[in-house]
């Protein structure tokens, strides 16, 4: 399946660009990660949450969505 994949904040500043297409194929949530750890082995030192299709989402739930959003740490107010 075909997934758009979003950075912001300093994910982006990792990865040289603001988004990027990939294809996965059925999995959990951590094929995503690991595949961004082997493309850009800095972000195993940065903290980041994964949203799928805008929901925060768990590294072991089911990979299905159409987009993943990268998102550093925020603080609320």
């Amino acid at each position: 399946m075909e997934i758009e994949i979003k950075y912001f904040g300093m994910i982006a500043e990792v990865t040289g660009k603001p988004s990027e297409v990939l294809e996965f194929s059925a999995g959990p949530i951590s094929r995503v990660k690991e595949h961004l750890f082997a493309t850009y082995p800095e972000l195993q030192q940065k903290n980041f949450r994964i949203a799928q299709d805008q929901e925060l989402v768990a590294d072991n739930a089911p990979l299905n969505g159409r987009e993943i959003a990268i998102l550093p740490p925020f603080a609320g107010g």
